[in-house]
């Protein structure tokens, strides 16, 4: 099974301000953003991966750009509408403080699988093209390059959430629970019988791990070894 690296893009000025960017054009990444997405591409320095997939908008190719500049090799560097920001609609530009006012806000906080925003998307639909995006490119990167192959998605917040919430076995009315902060790293392979979550979330640490972890088919009954 190949592994899949998910990272958020870093911090925007829209994240700064606490306005729903959505897919609006033109969210760059701000200067702390740029020192995340900087050390994200440290820290998978020491590993080599075969593609860097990226949502077309601007601060998810920023991010992108950032984990490429640090790698060897030339590895792909295609652009996926699949796991594009969620299309929020109305909600679009608008301030999260005025958003929290609205009927539909707890609904998007304890019920989520039940929202269509406005003039936008349903989250169940976000999270089923993302997942089928993840999937799909997972098993071509599998194919071509063989299981030990690792590859990175960059891509947004809800995304993530939503793709680590189906690795999870969780319904997508859980995935609140899950955090997943500006230039994070979360890990995931897919199995022939179940996904395996191997971390979530992480902003450091040392991931030179993953160049010799060799994938097993079967979980570890009590938790087997870990990497050194």
């Amino acid at each position: 099974m190949a592994t899949v690296i998910l990272v958020r893009h870093g911090r925007t000025t829209a994240n700064a301000s606490g306005v729903l960017a959505g897919r609006t054009p033109g969210v760059l990444l701000d200067v702390v953003g740029r020192q995340q997405a900087v050390r994200t591409g440290e820290r998978l320095a020491v590993v080599p991966v075969v593609s860097v997939v990226s949502s077309p908008l601007e601060r998810c190719r920023e991010t992108a750009g950032y984990v490429l500049d640090r790698q060897e090799g030339s590895p792909t560097t295609p652009v996926e509408e699949g796991i594009s920001e969620c299309d929020y609609g109305d909600w679009q530009g608008r301030t999260l403080k005025e958003l929290s006012a609205e009927p539909l806000w707890a609904t998007v906080q304890g019920q989520p699988s039940a929202v269509t925003f406005p003039g936008g998307e349903s989250m169940a639909g976000m999270q089923a093209r993302a997942v089928a995006a993840i999937r799909r490119h997972d098993a071509a990167v599998e194919a071509e390059h063989g299981p030990g192959a690792v590859w990175v998605a960059v891509s947004h917040g809800d995304i993530v959430k939503s793709v680590l919430a189906d690795a999870l076995g969780m319904h997508l009315d859980l995935f609140q629970r899950i955090a997943v902060g500006p230039a994070s790293v979360s890990i995931v392979r897919y199995g022939t019988s179940r996904p395996e979550v191997l971390a979530t979330n992480t902003d450091s640490g040392d991931l030179s791990w993953l160049r010799a972890a060799a994938p097993a088919a079967d979980a570890a009954v009590g938790g087997g070894a870990g990497h050194e």
